[in-house]
């Protein structure tokens, strides 16, 4: 009888322990999949903000280009709109 509640004591601990075995796997692998979810959010994140950054950057250049462009007129403009300047008088005697 002392056996067979050895035997018993002994198969109840190796279950417990298979038990505790199996929920640290099972934490161990969620762990890693919730790792590897971050990682995969975090390059994600650096995509958006590189996107981003090269949208700003076209941005900058059009408005650079286009300010440019209004200088350019602006300069062209300047001469048409210059009143003719008329010699000064000459005093004939």
């Amino acid at each position: 009888m002392t056996k067979n509640a050895a035997y018993a004591l002994l198969l109840a601990a190796t279950l417990g322990l298979a038990a505790c075995d199996n929920a640290a796997e099972n934490s161990a692998q969620d762990a890693q999949e919730s790792r590897e979810e971050a990682q995969e959010s975090m390059n994600d994140a650096k995509e958006s903000m590189n996107d981003a950054a090269e949208a700003q950057n076209e941005a900058a250049a059009e408005e650079a280009e286009a300010a440019e462009q209004r200088a350019e007129e602006s300069r062209e403009a300047a001469p048409a709109t210059e009143q003719p300047v008329s010699p000064p008088p000459t005093n004939q005697q």
